[in-house]
């Protein structure tokens, strides 16, 4: 399923989305211009290697905290290809604008850091001591999408479903698409878990999207109440 749209409507303009996509694009731009070697090398070190951590934590290897614990952050804003980019931004663009507009500017940009942060902290809990960088802003992204089935469970998404050779668009409320998506993810992390720790990337960091989900949940749950009487208020 591909969401096109969200049908829910916003009262302000996403500045703090806009911007976050244009970051990303930037710096996606960035990793491609560089030699393939470059690139290697830049995604090695502002990619999350779960085994830096282990290295730094055992003092070996000459591995630094600051150098392991930074990439935290940085592979928030890293990206392995078109496609991974396109999906990302995609996402991003249709649930934030409206969390953003629940949260506020400064609201949500802590939100989505702290989902980013935490969801690269699960990855390199369950993928410890793997040597394979985690890139990417799903994980944050999942923190979005935590956040928007609190705040919007009865939204409704403009989804572009593939069919074999049929494909149809339908209008899916937010918590069936957002449910199916975390049960996918959660079963497939799940299934990682017997590979050796390289090998259970399999490509997609599954236990960052589940914990940047948890932790979106967790997060706008007591947030819930609150953001709908402020933002009431304001609006009255």
């Amino acid at each position: 399923m591909i969401p096109l749209k969200n049908m829910d409507p916003r009262r302000s303009f996403p500045f703090v989305t806009v911007i976050l996509v244009v970051a990303n694009v930037i710096v996606f731009l960035h990793q491609i211009s560089l030699s393939p070697s470059a690139a290697e090398a830049f995604i090695r070190t502002y990619g999350l290697v779960p085994a830096k951590i282990s290295y730094a934590l055992a003092g070996t290897h000459h591995m630094t905290l600051q150098a392991a614990i930074l990439p935290l952050f940085t592979c928030m804003f890293l990206h392995g290809g078109w496609l991974h980019i396109i999906g990302n931004m995609l996402f991003l663009w249709i649930f934030g604008a409206n969390v953003e507009d629940r949260l506020g500017v400064f609201g949500y940009l802590s939100f989505y850091l702290v989902c980013g942060i935490a969801s690269g902290v699960a990855e390199a809990l369950f993928a410890w001591g793997s040597q394979v960088p985690s890139i990417g802003a799903s994980g944050a992204i999942s923190g979005v999408l935590g956040a928007f089935v609190v705040f919007f469970p009865g939204a409704r998404i403009l989804t572009l479903i593939p069919l074999f050779i049929v494909w149809f668009t339908a209008r899916i409320p937010a918590l069936i698409f957002i449910g199916l998506w975390f049960v996918i993810q959660f079963l497939s992390g799940m299934a990682s878990l017997g590979s050796a720790p390289a090998v259970a990337q399999g490509g997609v960091a599954w236990w960052a999207h589940v914990g940047g989900f948890a932790i979106g949940v967790l997060l706008a749950m007591p947030l819930r109440r609150d953001t709908a009487r402020r933002r009431a208020d304001i609006y009255s």
